[in-house]
């Protein structure tokens, strides 16, 4: 792109300026929302070199992974998501064909979900980085799912593939884009999580305790979900567990009930429910239960305590 205007002019191609959430849309100083209700917020940076690498990620893989991150926290909200904005840092060497690609898979994740995006900023930079702040609102008269609100007996469980992405990553990083061959589901997983919105908003029909977005890994996501009093009793068979992630294990001699745990990025949902809400709450699809909340803090995985640590940011 060769000026501001002309990327302003592509974004125009792809993402609509008028939605049923906006008074006005983007152009002006600030959009205005519509509905005057709560909302739920979520921000996520996307950064190469720290999120993604351009030596494996194609422009529309991180264009739709920008986007999918910050959808997942609105579902792990039980909510819908509406709308979000988008500051974008921009590199002088990717051409007109990397943009195109980059905003074509985005705003095909935007119109399946009907999100409008409704400003942002451009900036030039030394590398790509995207911010994104997406918007979301509860459905009917439900309320946003939020963690903390366990006690001990209470069924704990999650939907989505754990670890399933950590093997994905790992993959890439070893060979690169031919970890696409070597274990498909995990890269895929990685590359293009799948936002849970249906199944947030089902969970929260259901009348669950609480919804979380596993996106460090279940050890270190768990904890955060339960509060620093509570602790958890899970069971994880390994044969439960997706074939590439135990696949990929083996291959690399660990423990595949390991590698889910640690996971990360696994864009998972990690739920709670009382005892008497279960059956209402194993009918939502692919809903897997994996242990019960104990008043005892900790996590014990098939019976011995987990000491490991999921995903941290500022780890080296």
């Amino acid at each position: 792109m060769k000026s501001e205007e002309q990327f302003l002019e592509l974004i125009d191609t792809y993402f609509p300026r008028d939605h049923k959430f906006l008074a006005l849309g983007r152009g002006d100083d600030c959009a205005v929302f519509t509905g005057g209700k709560e909302m739920c917020v979520s921000s996520d940076l996307f950064l190469e070199d720290v999120h993604f690498r351009r030596d494996y990620f194609t422009a529309e893989d991180i264009g739709y992974k920008a986007l999918a991150v910050n959808i997942s926290d609105i579902a792990a909200m039980g909510a819908h998501p509406v709308a979000f904005t988008m500051d974008l840092m921009a590199p002088a060497d990717l051409d007109d064909a990397f943009w195109n690609g980059f905003f074509k898979s985005m705003s095909m994740l935007a119109r399946q979900n009907d999100m409008v995006l409704a400003g942002g900023d451009l900036s030039r930079a030394d590398k790509l980085g995207v911010s994104i702040t997406a918007f979301g609102t509860a459905p009917g008269s439900k309320r946003f799912l939020t963690r903390g609100n366990c006690a001990p007996g209470d069924i704990l469980f999650t939907v989505g593939d754990l670890g399933l992405a950590r093997a994905g990553l790992m993959t890439l990083e070893a060979v690169g884009i031919k970890g696409r061959e070597a274990f498909p589901a995990a890269v895929l997983a990685h590359l293009r999580p799948k936002p849970k919105v249906l199944v947030g908003t089902l969970l929260n029909a259901a009348g669950v305790k609480g919804l979380m977005d596993v996106s460090d890994g279940l050890a270190r996501d768990l904890p955060r979900f339960l509060g620093p009093e509570l602790g958890a009793d899970i069971t994880m068979p390994t044969e439960t567990l997706n074939g590439n992630v135990i696949a990929f294990a083996l291959g690399v001699g660990a423990d595949p009930v390991e590698v889910a745990m640690l996971g990360g990025e696994d864009y998972a949902l990690l739920g709670a429910c009382a005892p008497e809400d279960s059956d209402k709450t194993k009918s939502v699809p692919g809903l897997t239960i994996i242990g019960t909340v104990t008043d005892n803090p900790g996590i014990i995985v098939n019976g011995t305590p987990f000491q490991a640590e999921g995903f941290d940011h500022f780890d080296k």
